[in-house]
């Protein structure tokens, strides 16, 4: 099977530059791009952190769609293929099909290699993390190859298999990327897209929690005003400081109240309109990353849309513009994939066993049973059934 993403295509077609940067960086993130970010280009460890393990807005939009399309029914075709018991993947952990969605919702790019039992048939498949593969290209800018790196460890995929292996006595690498508009050989993930409002969020998250460790509130000023013009000497000033932190700073201490003397008084502040405007901007920010990720808002719990009605037309939008083109990739590349052991092999996803779907479903059987000019084969066979024996 050739796995050559220009497989079509005749190479004596005009050459293309190929692509120069080491694995997980993101050239196209330029500096004007990242505002607060202004230096060298970011890795994708630390997009990858800053987004999933930071930021609980999009964390949460991942694994909604990654275990959704994990959580997907898959038909085969024949029916009962032993292919589908390889969606599991190879090992403990988690699901095959999730790791590769994560992948490409973060990365742009997912990586699967198949593993080969005694009789020369795929018995698991494992996902490679995005960022530690290249793509080899040849002198005219082909893919030839895939390097994997793994700390000291350098494996080198085939780009093309022959049967069910290749010269090389392994089979190649699958590669499943979504599409780039100024790249070749990689997919573009939704990290540079939501990396501006994956910054607003985590800024705001830090001044949030700025403000509760100083009484939940902006502080005021203590004013030293003794009537003469005096001014308090430095070791004064120091220990009211650290009387204040210790007695009045933190959340365990707010509203406590304050006593004062010497010529003290206490002059409250308060927060200005922009400075309150924060909240607003979080809010924003944490809808931008959720439209990034192709969840709707309102199934990570945003204020303002979580009425019912608009939760279950928020799930239904998810399946038929997130999670079904997804799943369909990923299991049209697994099966074609496959083909190159079992020809013929199809994997779907069963869109009748979704309970999100049940209502397009009832409303086709519906449609199908009053329309009294077909035959009861017909409508059997417009409904995905078997004609009666």
């Amino acid at each position: 099977m050739n796995l050559n993403p220009f497989g079509r295509k005749s190479r004596s077609a005009q050459s293309r530059p190929a692509p120069a940067r080491p694995p997980g960086i993101f050239p196209e993130l330029s500096r004007a791009s990242w505002g607060t970010n202004l230096g060298a280009t970011r890795s994708y460890e630390a997009l990858a952190r800053d987004a999933y393990v930071r930021n609980p807005i999009a964390q949460r939009a991942v694994r909604i769609v990654a275990e959704g399309a994990a959580g997907a029914p898959v038909l085969s075709s024949p029916p009962g293929h032993p292919a589908i018991a390889l969606l599991d993947g190879g090992e403990p952990g988690p699901h095959l099909i999730e790791t590769v969605a994560a992948n490409l919702l973060l990365h742009g790019n997912a990586y699967i290699e198949v593993g080969l039992g005694a009789k020369g048939l795929p018995v698991a498949l494992y996902s490679l993390r995005p960022e530690r593969v290249t793509v080899e290209p040849d002198a005219s800018g082909w893919p030839v190859g895939y390097l994997y790196r793994a700390g000291t460890t350098l494996q080198r995929f085939p780009a093309v298999t022959v049967g069910a292996g290749s010269q090389e006595g392994r089979p190649g690498l699958l590669h499943i990327r979504s599409f780039h508009p100024l790249d070749d050989h990689y997919g573009l993930g939704c990290l540079g897209a939501s990396a501006a409002a994956v910054e607003t969020h985590n800024a705001a998250s830090t001044w949030n929690k700025a403000l509760l460790d100083n009484a939940a509130r902006p502080s005021g000023a203590l004013v030293y005003d003794p009537g003469d013009g005096a001014t308090l000497s430095a070791e004064q000033f120091d220990r009211l400081k650290a009387e204040m932190e210790a007695g009045f700073a933190g959340a365990m201490n707010a509203g406590r109240p304050m006593l004062l003397d010497g010529g003290l008084k206490w002059q409250a502040l308060s927060m200005t309109p922009a400075e309150m405007d924060f909240a607003r901007t979080r809010d924003t920010a944490s809808r931008e990353i959720a439209l990034a990720f192709g969840v709707p808002p309102m199934l990570l719990g945003l204020s303002g849309d979580n009425a019912f009605a608009n939760y279950r037309e928020a799930n239904i939008a998810l399946w038929r513009l997130t999670l079904l083109p997804l799943t369909s990739r990923i299991l049209g590349s697994i099966a074609t994939y496959l083909g190159d052991w079992w020809p013929g092999l199809g994997l779907t996803v069963d869109r009748d066993a979704i309970p999100a779907l049940s209502a397009d479903r009832e409303r086709l059987w519906s449609q199908v049973s009053a329309a009294n000019f077909l035959t009861d084969d017909e409508k059997r066979s417009l409904l995905g059934l078997e004609a009666r024996p």
